[in-house]
């Protein structure tokens, strides 16, 4: 596999020049098929090299969580980093991994989120007194009604819009033969700058109309 045959989203990852971290470029160069002169054995050694190393990696958190100064911390999640999209990508790889990883494992995923989150919170608050509800449920969007769908569209009631309609219907019309994506960039760009102008207006309205009412 070439880097021009590397999905979008993995470019970054897959860069041949990227330093190592878990994997090193030749563990990459085997995941992703660019280096194929491995024998039966070599590929064996090659996977549980591999598994060792992201085993230990998975430990290393227990002491990057205690001990990494927060100005590290800060700057391993820059924000303003030029390579910000990869990198959420990556952030969002790793918790599939994970969650993936851990199906059928003796502690369930969602109880070590919760712990997790939890222990994060503790952490920013200096006290084990900070306690958080944490919820995580996995549900499966089923059938909707498309009809209704466009008809609240159609209405512009948005706010009646189901986080599993919307997902839904968004995935069916990636699913149309006549849906460009370039296209629907392009129109959605041209359209941000109006939509800003009316998000403005409404807050601006908003806080005449507090004014108002308050004085």
């Amino acid at each position: 596999m070439s880097q021009d045959d590397v999905p979008e989203s993995l470019r970054t990852a897959a860069d041949s020049d990227r330093p190592r971290g878990i994997l090193t470029p030749s563990d990459r160069d085997f995941l992703l098929g660019r280096k194929t002169d491995y024998t039966d054995h070599s590929k064996k050694q090659k996977r549980n090299r591999i598994r060792r190393r992201v085993r230990n990696a998975v430990l290393d958190f227990s002491i990057l969580f205690e001990y990494l100064e927060e100005r590290d911390l800060n700057t391993v999640f820059d924000p303003d980093d030029e390579g910000r999209d990869a990198y959420t990508q990556g952030i969002t790889d790793m918790l599939a991994f994970l969650h993936l990883g851990t199906m059928g494992y003796h502690t369930p995923f969602k109880d070590m989120l919760s712990e997790g989150v939890g222990k994060a919170e503790q952490q920013l608050a200096g006290s084990n007194y900070r306690m958080v509800n944490v919820e995580f449920n996995v549900k499966p969007v089923g059938q909707i009604d498309v009809d209704e769908v466009v008809e609240k569209l159609e209405n512009e009631e948005f706010a009646q819009l189901t986080d599993e309609e919307l997902r839904a219907f968004v995935r069916l019309l990636t699913m149309s033969e006549t849906f460009s994506p370039e296209a629907t960039r392009e129109e959605i760009k041209d359209r941000v700058d109006e939509f800003g102008e009316r998000v403005t207006e409404s807050a601006a309205e908003r806080d005449r109309q507090l004014e108002d009412i308050t004085n």
